[in-house]
């Protein structure tokens, strides 16, 4: 599992879903990412050298390159 995911799923109390699987689970957090991250599709940052927010977005969770 994507290590920020499992953080994630650790500090939501992810052992009390035993019924949701490891992958179920991350497989649905990375929707969420990514639902999140398409929000700001094509928006720049206003710094000096601007970065795209939804690359940014996914970098952070590792699901960018």
């Amino acid at each position: 599992m994507n290590p920020k995911i499992k953080e994630l799923a650790l500090q939501a109390g992810g052992s009390h879903y035993p019924d949701v699987g490891g992958e179920t689970l991350e497989k649905f957090a990375e929707l969420i990412i990514e639902e999140c991250a398409e929000l700001f599709r094509l928006v720049h940052t206003d710094e000096q050298y601007p970065r795209r927010i939804d690359k940014t977005i996914l970098k952070h969770f590792g699901l960018y390159p």
